[in-house]
């Protein structure tokens, strides 16, 4: 599968197109500096682009049979790159004929606010990264509202370290018996693994040790 990974350079989306690479696919590796991702592979592509630019993203685009987004705003807590970016992303899936996005979320987004502890709820989430927050909300809101074949991912908070595996998955809403936290490792292999897994297809799943 040719796939095309949106904020490849992150924490999240470096390693997942490392995995993706790692499970055969061909992998285009967009974003705004897209050198620093230090990967050698002859299935690797490299796209230099803004995913706030909607010239950027469709040039981008065409040829490939399925779409990623990891965007991340870095230390910026005021950027709308998730929301805006993503939109951009879908339109032009759109307009070149691409259906299978899965776009990572976060954990307390929407429905699975039951999950979270009082530290994330009125600390983190609550304070100190709403406005990052509240842009992963408007995301997920037009993900659903694509009408495209869309899987949302809901990691808990990232950790670092190798892929330990054996995370709860498709957390139902009001569980608290999770740690909230989980490798970037192990985000990286779901994420890749949702481009041959369709259980959650039109879904948004949670995942978190």
């Amino acid at each position: 599968m040719k796939v095309i990974v949106f904020g490849a350079t992150g924490t999240v989306g470096a390693p997942a197109v490392t995995r993706m690479l790692e499970d055969g696919h061909e992998v285009t590796a967009f974003a705004r500096n897209p050198e620093k991702l230090k990967i050698d592979a002859a299935r690797l592509s490299r796209v230099a682009g803004d995913a706030m630019s909607r010239e950027d993203v469709s040039r981008a685009l065409p040829g490939h049979d399925a779409v990623v987004i990891t965007l991340g705003a870095g230390m910026s807590r005021k950027s709308r790159i998730r929301s805006e970016g993503t939109l951009n992303v879908m339109e032009a899936m759109r307009e070149h004929g691409i259906r299978r996005l899965i776009c990572q979320s976060t954990l307390g987004a929407h429905e699975s606010w039951s999950n979270l502890n009082f530290f994330w709820k009125r600390i983190m989430f609550g304070l100190i990264l709403r406005p990052v927050f509240l842009d992963h909300e408007r995301q997920e809101v037009m993900v659903r509202a694509s009408g495209l074949d869309w899987t949302i991912v809901r990691p808990g908070a990232f950790v670092d370290g190798p892929a330990k595996g054996g995370f709860r998955e498709d957390i139902k809403p009001g569980d608290r018996a999770l740690t909230l936290k989980i490798p970037r490792a192990d985000v990286a292999g779901f994420l890749a693994g949702q481009l041959s897994d369709l259980r959650y297809l039109h879904r948004a799943v949670g995942i978190s040790n």
